[in-house]
């Protein structure tokens, strides 16, 4: 028998606004009693009373029993669901930053309160990928997770290779349509990809990782030459998270352009579209494909961690209390494409192996076999220099290889 669940809800945007829309339509014993708002004098569609802009009528009221945060603050969203948790109230969260920065705080606030939290919304929109990785791959060695996980993005992407649009005017059709927000850099720096999977990679290895460690290059100097590259090779540049199991004591985690072709299940995802592939030990690769952004799709997310919620669903983090507590390591050599302009760049990211090298007027490129942490080290200048920098297996035959660790 499920029980009733009483919402607080936080956030009433176009996630907030799709959740509303779905619950309505569907008889689920839930009911949304109260949704905290920041602008209390913006036109709304619902009664006034249902509104209120002070968090403690949802978090002091005994009466609701469960919170949904949909907020775009980090530190508000934390403080509202650690809140929540430490009170006996079960979450629903879309906020990956938030989720991601605080990972570990949230498992021992769930741990000590026996509170549940919730976030299949905050990773890649209508995929059920978290409940996946949590449920059915439990006990599955995983070798890989990769994918297509921000759609502002991979629109900014297709637009420029389907379509032959520039970066900017890809860029500005993609906030026009909601896509990407007025400032894009958490969708093409990576950082919102990087978010996502480190989520990911909690359920999938049990480790819980501090975003600053983790490498995220995105699209922002993204060229014309780039992308005319990528035609003439057959392949497309897509940005893609990456987490990998290395050995049994290592895995890796990076957010890079890559250069994908058509054999692989990404190369078709187009658009707003999100994919993800898993390869595992023994289901093989798997993949997983849906809308990743907007009201409906993300809102789809969170109503399934809600209808969870009614039978007292709980993530058990399987992986994390396991005896092999794998490491997380960016010591691992990987082979790049970088288009540059400055000669020290090269010199300073300091090339294990040179597979080829291209100079043309203003073109030129490289491709060979770096480490991971050459390219952490030489980020700042890389940016400043407007070199692109993309994952480049598909042009050198050779696979992701650990370095003796």
């Amino acid at each position: 028998m499920s029980k009733k669940l009483n919402i607080g809800l936080f956030g009433f945007g176009i996630v907030g606004q799709g959740l509303y829309d779905i619950i309505k339509t569907k008889d689920l014993n839930i009911e949304i009693v109260k949704i905290a708002i920041k602008n209390p004098g913006k036109e709304r569609s619902l009664p006034k009373e249902l509104f209120t802009t002070d968090r403690d009528e949802i978090l002091n009221n005994p009466e609701i029993n469960t919170v949904i945060e949909l907020i775009n603050d980090t530190e508000a969203a934390f403080e509202i669901v650690s809140r929540a948790l430490s009170t006996g109230k079960n979450v629903v969260s879309a906020s990956k930053k938030m989720i991601a920065t605080y990972l570990n705080e949230l498992i021992e606030l769930q741990q000590i309160h026996g509170t549940s939290l919730l976030y299949e919304g905050a990773v890649c929109g209508s995929i059920p990928i978290i409940r996946n990785l949590e449920e059915y791959y439990d006990n599955e060695l995983l070798h890989s997770i990769s994918g297509i996980f921000n759609g502002s993005s991979n629109y900014i992407l297709s637009k420029g290779y389907l379509e032959n649009l520039d970066y900017d005017t890809a860029l500005k059709q993609a906030q026009i349509l909601g896509f990407a927000e007025t400032d894009p850099t958490m969708d093409v720096g990576g950082y919102d990809a990087k978010y996502k999977l480190i989520i990911a990679a909690a359920h999938a290895y049990g480790v819980v990782i501090n975003p600053e460690d983790v490498l995220n290059i995105g699209i922002k100097n993204l060229s014309p030459n780039d992308l005319q590259y990528a035609r003439e090779k057959k392949l497309k540049i897509k940005l893609v998270p990456v987490a990998k199991e290395l050995d049994d004591k290592h895995v890796t985690l990076f957010v890079l352009p890559k250069f994908v072709n058509e054999t692989e299940f990404l190369y078709n995802v187009e658009y707003e579209y999100n994919g993800v592939t898993v390869q595992a030990a023994f289901a093989d690769q798997q993949f997983f494909f849906g809308k990743g952004a907007g009201g409906h799709p993300t809102g789809s997310a969170v109503l399934s961690d809600i209808a969870a919620l009614r039978y007292d669903y709980q993530y058990e983090y399987k992986k994390a209390k396991g005896v092999n507590n794998l490491q997380f390591t960016n010591n691992v050599e990987v082979n790049i494409y970088l288009r540059y302009e400055d000669e020290g760049l090269v010199e300073a990211l300091e090339f294990e192996h040179i597979h080829e090298r291209f100079y043309s007027g203003s073109y030129k490129f490289v491709i060979g076999k770096i480490n991971l942490q050459k390219l952490i080290d030489n980020q700042q200048r890389i940016a400043d220099t407007k070199a692109f920098v993309a994952f480049a297996d598909q042009l050198t035959g050779v696979t992701l290889a650990a370095e003796k660790l």
